[in-house]
This record gives C-alpha cells, sequence and structure tokens, in this order.
C-alpha cells in the first residue's frame, strides 16, 4: 500500500505494509527469532563501529536502535538491518575530527535530505550504475584505513593522539612502539582467534559476541587479582544506558556550505551500500526490494538519528544476512532486532564498560579483513587497463587521502575513461563510388549493392553522435582532401542517440556545406533524433525534405537534388 496519494508520482512503499497483509504465527515466530539473534550479533558491532567512528560506544547502540527501526519500518526491502557500518568509520571519523560532533550532525541531516531526494527523484536504480571496481575500489581502501585505526588499541599504545592521515599513523605507531602493552596484545589476538574459529564449534552464537563474552570476564577477574594495565571502555569513557532527549540540530547557510561535500560522500556512500545490501538480499530471498522507498527510508533515519547524538546509518550486509539465514522474511524481524537492543542497553549497558579495548580491536580486525574484499581486488587487476586505473585510483585516494576526493575523482575518472572507450568503438566511414548492401537492413530485394550517382558521397557514422564522437566527426570532415561532392548523405541508422555538442557540429557541417554550395541530406534518423532536429530548429534550416528514413530514400532525393542543380 501506498502512504501517498496515487496521483502523485512517488514511489514510496514500504514493505512492512504489503507483508502484513498475509502476516501468521508461524512468520511472526520465524521473525522473532531472527530478530533476537540479530540483535545479539548488531551489539558488539554498533559498540565497536561507535568507538571507532570517535563517538561513545552507546551511540553506536543508539544509532542501530533507532536507525534499524525506521530502515525496518519505511523501508522498501523486507529483511534489510539498518545500523552503523564499518564503512562510515573513516569519514564519520575525519568530520568529528574537523568539525565537531554538531559537525557531524549537520552533515548526516544533510545526507538524509539528499538520501530522500533520490528516493523522490526515482534515482534509487541509477545509483546501481556506478562502476563496480570503485566501489571495490574504496571499499578495500575503507578496510585497510579501518585496520590502521586500530593498531593503538591492538598493541596497547600509550599516545596522547592518533594522527588523521594514514602515513602519519604508522609513523607515530613506530615512533610509540616502546610502549606495546603485552596484556593487551594477548587479548586482541585470542579476540581474533576466537572470532574465526568458534563458528566451527558453535554457529548460532557469533564469534564476535562469544569473544567479548570471554574476554571481557577474563580481563574483568586479572583486574580483581590486582593485574592492571589492559585498558577497557570504562577506562576511556562514560557508558550512559539509557536513550537521550531529542536535540535540535543547528543548520545554516555557513554549515550548509561548509559540511555539503562531506554530507555528499555520506549520501552516496549510504545508498550504495544499502542498495548493495538489499540486491544481495534479493539474491537470497527472490524477494525484490524498492530501492526509491528504500533511500527514502534510509533518508528518514539519518534525519532523525543525528537529533539522538547517533551516527550515519545505512542497511548493514552482514546482519541482514544473518537475518535472513536464521528464518527473517518481514521488517517485523530488523523491528525486533532494533527493540532488542533498546533492552540490552537500558538493562546491561553498564556491563559493557567492562569490555576490553584490545578486543574490540580484535572485531573490527575481522571486519576490516571482511570488507577488504582482497581476492575480487586481486582479479580485478586482471582487467582491462581503465577499470585497473579506476580500482588503484580509488583505493590510494581513499587510503592516502579521504573518501569525498576518492568517491568524487573515482566517478569523474570512470565516466571520462567510459566516454573514451565508447569513442573508440565509434566510427565513420566515406563512401564515394557504391554501397555494399548484402548484410544492410535497409536493402530491398535483389539489391545487393546502390551505385551512388556522380558528385554523391555518403559519410556513415556508427555509434552514438555525442561529445566525445561528435569533435572525431568534425575532425574527419575537415581532413578530407578531395573534390567537393555535389551532395553529403550523413547516414544516421547506427546512431542511437545524440547530444547538444553532436547537434552544434552537425549544425557547424551543414553551415560549411551551405558555404561550399554543398547540398546535405540526412538518411536513417530514428525518431528520437527526428524530434530534437525539429525542435531545436536544425530542420527548418536544413529542409524537411532532406531529412530521410533511409537510404534509398535518400539517393532519390539526392538525385532530385542534382537535376535541381542543373536546371
Amino acid at each position: 500500500m501506498s502512504l501517498f496519494n496515487s496521483k502523485v508520482n512517488i514511489d514510496f512503499k514500504p514493505k512492512l505494509f504489503t507483508s502484513l497483509k498475509h502476516y501468521s504465527k508461524e512468520k511472526f515466530m520465524a521473525d522473532l527469532m531472527a530478530g533476537i539473534i540479530v540483535g545479539i550479533v548488531a551489539l558488539p558491532l554498533a559498540i565497536a563501529f561507535g568507538i571507532a567512528s570517535g563517538v561513545s560506544p552507546e551511540k553506536g547502540i543508539i544509532t542501530a536502535i533507532i536507525g534499524g527501526f525506521i530502515v525496518s519500518f519505511l523501508g522498501g526491502c523486507s529483511v534489510q538491518i539498518g545500523g552503523p557500518t564499518g564503512a562510515f568509520i573513516i569519514i564519520v571519523y575525519g568530520i568529528i575530527q574537523q568539525f565537531g560532533l554538531g559537525g557531524l550532525a549537520v552533515a548526516t541531516v544533510l545526507a538524509g535530505f539528499m538520501l530522500i531526494g533520490m528516493g523522490l527523484l526515482r534515482l534509487g536504480t541509477v545509483i546501481k550504475f556506478i562502476p563496480y571496481p570503485i566501489i571495490v575500489g574504496f571499499t578495500s581502501g575503507i578496510a585497510l584505513t579501518i585496520f590502521t585505526t586500530q593498531m593503538k588499541d591492538l598493541f596497547g599504545l600509550s599516545m596522547e593522539s592518533v594522527p588523521a592521515d594514514f602515513i602519519s599513523k604508522w609513523i607515530a605507531y613506530g615512533k610509540a612502539a616502546t610502549t606495546l602493552n603485552i596484556g593487551s596484545l594477548i587479548v586482541g589476538i585470542v579476540s581474533i582467534f576466537i572470532i574465526v574459529y568458534s563458528p566451527k564449534i558453535v554457529k548460532k552464537i557469533p564469534g564476535s559476541l562469544i569473544a567479548i563474552i570471554v574476554m571481557t570476564v577474563i580481563v574483568y577477574v586479572l583486574k580483581n587479582m590486582g593485574i592492571t594495565g589492559i585498558e577497557t571502555i570504562g577506562d576511556r569513557f562514560e557508558i550512559n544506558a539509557s536513550l537521550p532527549e531529542p536535540t535540535t540540530i543547528p543548520i545554516n547557510l555557513e554549515n550548509i556550505n561548509l559540511l555539503l561535500p562531506a554530507a555528499f560522500t555520506i549520501a552516496m556512500l549510504g545508498a550504495i551500500e544499502s542498495l548493495l545490501s538489499a540486491t544481495v538480499a534479493d539474491g537470497v530471498t527472490g524477494d525484490k526490494h524498492n530501492s526509491n522507498t528504500e533511500l527514502i527510508a534510509q533518508g528518514t533515519a539519518n534525519l532523525i538519528v543525528p537529533m539522538f547524538g547517533g551516527i550515519p546509518v545505512t542497511g548493514a550486509i552482514a546482519r541482514t544476512m544473518t537475518n535472513i539465514n536464521n528464518g527473517g522474511r518481514s521488517p517485523v524481524a530488523g523491528i525486533i532486532h532494533a527493540v532488542v537492543l533498546l533492552l540490552i542497553l537500558l538493562f546491561l549497558g553498564p556491563l559493557t564498560k567492562h569490555i576490553p579495548m584490545a578486543c574490540l580491536a580484535g572485531v573490527l580486525i575481522i571486519v576490516s579483513y571482511n570488507m577488504s574484499e582482497w581476492r575480487t581486488f586481486r582479479s580485478l587487476l586482471k582487467n582491462p587497463k581503465s577499470d585497473v586505473v579506476v580500482l588503484l585510483v580509488t583505493f590510494f585516494l581513499t587510503v592516502i587521502f579521504d573518501l569525498t576526493i576518492a568517491i568524487e575523482i573515482g566517478i569523474l575518472l570512470a565516466m571520462v575513461l567510459l566516454v573514451r572507450r565508447i569513442s573508440e568503438t565509434s566510427n565513420i566511414s566515406v563512401i564515394k563510388d557504391e554501397l555494399n548492401m548484402q548484410t544492410d537492413a535497409e536493402k530491398t530485394a535483389d539489391n545487393d549493392k546502390l551505385v551512388l550517382p556522380k558528385g554523391v558521397e555518403v559519410y556513415e557514422i556508427d555509434g552514438p553522435f555525442f561529445f566525445g564522437i561528435a569533435n572525431k566527426f568534425e575532425a574527419s570532415m575537415r581532413s578530407i582532401d578531395v573534390k567537393r561532392p555535389k551532395i553529403r548523405i550523413i547516414r544516421m541508422r547506427k546512431v542511437p542517440f545524440m547530444d547538444s555538442t553532436g547537434l552544434h557540429n552537425l549544425e557547424s557541417l551543414y553551415r560549411l556545406s551551405d558555404k561550399e554550395g554543398i547540398q546535405l541530406v540526412l538518411s536513417g534518423v530514428n525518431d528520437n533524433i527526428k524530434t530534437m532536429l525539429y525542435k531545436s530548429g536544425f530542420a527548418d534550416k536544413i529542409g524537411k525534405d532532406n531529412i530521410c528514413s533511409n537510404i534509398n530514400e535518400a539517393l532519390e532525393r539526392a538525385e532530385e537534388l542534382l537535376i535541381l542543380s542543373t536546371v
């Protein structure tokens, strides 16, 4: 059911309402079990993502509670689980370092408006066309950066502050190497070992949760025995186990101008990750998500969550797959997952202060490894050079500079290389004597060849006539140093579309030909291009009789013009 009047052309149809039409007790029990499990899985990740992003651990949980609820309630995917994700750690941490928590709130709200705008404008399907090398490039770059940020806590290094950029971080780690804490390193390594190998023994309980419980108990016992030095969450943060009161976000023109680039990155990253997650889920469940509704839901979540101090929300692939694998098939499971997290925050929140920071570092190192997609990265290096260039540029820009620059330059570079590739596949041929019609769609019966009348030349464009090929066409015209024909037939049967640059070059060719006394005739013009020619007024300039449907009509018209020229 649509929440909007059917006369309004807005694609907003939350899956929750259609799912409840045929809901049953059996479906609820399956969703209940899936929701409880996903809620438990989400807890350590929400804490880890919150801390790694530069906020307190409960802010990560609050993001998962409120964001997860809204995404499930309003979303266009039946099984999507929303919340904080590893992909946002770097961009969020950078914004906080530069603009503070207030700046993050403004950027997230602006990103929410952008996401809603994308959904209202039906851009959900367009986002899917972002080149795969860009997605792998910045995902792998983020993974390496997350791994880098965890070195301080993994090794228990004593550092006043950690530099923001990648290279400076490793230099600072090297200088602080003498402050290594063996206890923290052991906790981190054992945590990684538990996360990797526990699923082979216990499949229902996530390895990250087992690692946190085991290592928290061990470190707590050691502290009571007088063995200290292993830093815990409580040593760094004060836990507030309650939902905060909503606050207003100070948005003004100055903030908008300052934070618009960061907001754009959050919106693009959120849209890409959410729709990728939904697409992966469709492949498993056989359902079909509504991408525009999903974007509106993600945008709404990012409008509301910052009011409670939360960080950006997006669809989480790992938690969504956990939901599916445990029987979740409707948004009810996602809502239950949010309720479970709320109950944990209210009743067990204070216990989180005993979790070792090195254990959370181990959790995030595994997250970064899973995000890295190193096998996919390696296979893409065997692709065409243009794809490899986009992949490596996006990767290194993400690691060395930041995600905003990486996405913008990556998309720009991909577009330039795409235009170049299309231009290379498009070609222009000149025919002066006869046309071979054996394999031609415009061939007539018993007519394998068409002899061109004397004084007539055919210029055939094969491919789209856009800015990438238009200049190439103009250069081809200027390079012809032979006796000028009386009639030029521009054969456009293989031109699927033409842009304004192509039209401009066509008009330039017409003016040049007219000045030299050469008549221009167009052949095989499709309906879309013909409409463009009429709207622009070019059809009146060239003469409507000189725009022909096929080559046979064009040659007949050429013969008429030759006769008229001799009269």
